[in-house]
């Protein structure tokens, strides 16, 4: 009989409650929760109905009960959580931006190794049931050799400085918030890690990102553009072009149909799996299963890819954060 891993969630926002409504729909509930401020934390417990709530945060790496932690705080504050769970031999699913870049990447992939326990991100393109039809579709070679990948993601956010899409304290800016599905959407579907990035930015008075656009190329001379921004709306559209027909995906971060258009007569081929609803869903199944054996769900590699490349783009801006200084 599959065992029931005790999931504990550290962080209370959006997120978590998002994590208790999925666990929910598995027929199970959160085993614990540990929050920066304890009253949201025993407010949350009292909504899902979970029967442990820490004192302090580090209460949930001391918890022997504790298989799985998900992680759900904001972005620097990733790294301080990673040592101590993968340290005390915790499985963690970590919140995108995994960490801030690719060094403190490598620190908590060795951690984890170390420890035997597993270590992924929760990106929603890894684990959603479209992307795994779609690619196997494209393996069958109908669609030809991709060429191309545009992707979109604009999202309008009011000029406030001080909230964390423009705050530098809190790891603010377009790239770790949102390129982040633009690129795991992009490395998912290249044939290899590009190798060649330009990029252009447009910062925000606080110093973050608020715009960008990227140019990039690997081996296989696949190209892909991608274009960000936290104070103009796009439409979150992936295009894949190959050289028998294009695949189109409107809202992909969380995306449950794909229309592929062959070029040849033009005739049109839709694909649907899954739900956008059970995103989070799909994410613990498929860490769960990780932890089972079957790594190939998780996609570490690819998220380390996306992090040596918001790494790399970041570093062509001279943009930091005060934990980098």
């Amino acid at each position: 009989m599959k065992k029931q891993y005790n999931w504990a969630t550290l962080g209370c926002g959006v997120i978590a409650n998002e994590l208790a409504v999925a666990m929910a729909k598995r027929g199970q509930k959160l085993y614990s929760v540990a929050n920066r401020t304890h009253e949201k934390a025993v407010a949350f417990a009292e909504k899902y109905g979970i029967e442990k709530v820490y004192d302090t945060i580090d209460q949930v790496f001391e918890d022997e009960n504790v298989d799985i932690i998900y992680i759900s705080t904001p972005h620097n504050t990733h790294i301080s959580f990673l040592r101590k769970a993968l340290a005390a031999g915790k499985h963690v699913l970590c919140e995108k931006a995994i960490t801030l870049n690719s060094e403190e990447l490598e620190e908590a992939i060795e951690l984890a190794e170390k420890n035997h326990v597993v270590l992924a991100e929760a990106m929603t393109i890894f684990h959603m049931p479209i992307y795994k039809k779609l690619k196997a579709k494209i393996d069958q070679g109908d669609l030809g050799k991709l060429c191309l990948a545009q992707m979109n993601f604009g999202s309008y956010k009011e000029y406030d400085m001080t909230n964390r899409f423009f705050n530098r304290n809190l790891a603010g800016g377009s790239m770790l918030d949102i390129g982040v599905y633009a690129l795991s959407f992009v490395r998912y579907f290249l044939s290899s890690c590009p190798n060649e990035i330009l990029s252009q930015v447009k910062l925000a008075e606080t110093g973050v990102d608020e715009q960008a656009s990227i140019l990039l190329k690997n081996e296989e001379e696949e190209m892909a553009t991608v274009i960000l921004s936290l104070h103009a709306k796009q439409p979150k559209r992936g295009l894949l072009a190959y050289d028998k027909g294009y695949v189109e995906i409107y809202e992909y971060p969380r995306g449950e149909k794909a229309v592929i258009t062959y070029t040849e007569d033009g005739h049109k081929e839709v694909l649907e799996e899954g739900s956008t609803a059970d995103a989070l869903v799909y994410e613990t199944m498929d860490m769960e299963a990780a932890i089972e054996g079957d790594s190939s769900v998780i996609h570490l590699d690819y998220t380390k890819d996306v992090m040596d490349m918001m790494t790399t783009i970041r570093k062509q801006w001279g943009m930091t954060y005060p934990e980098e200084e």
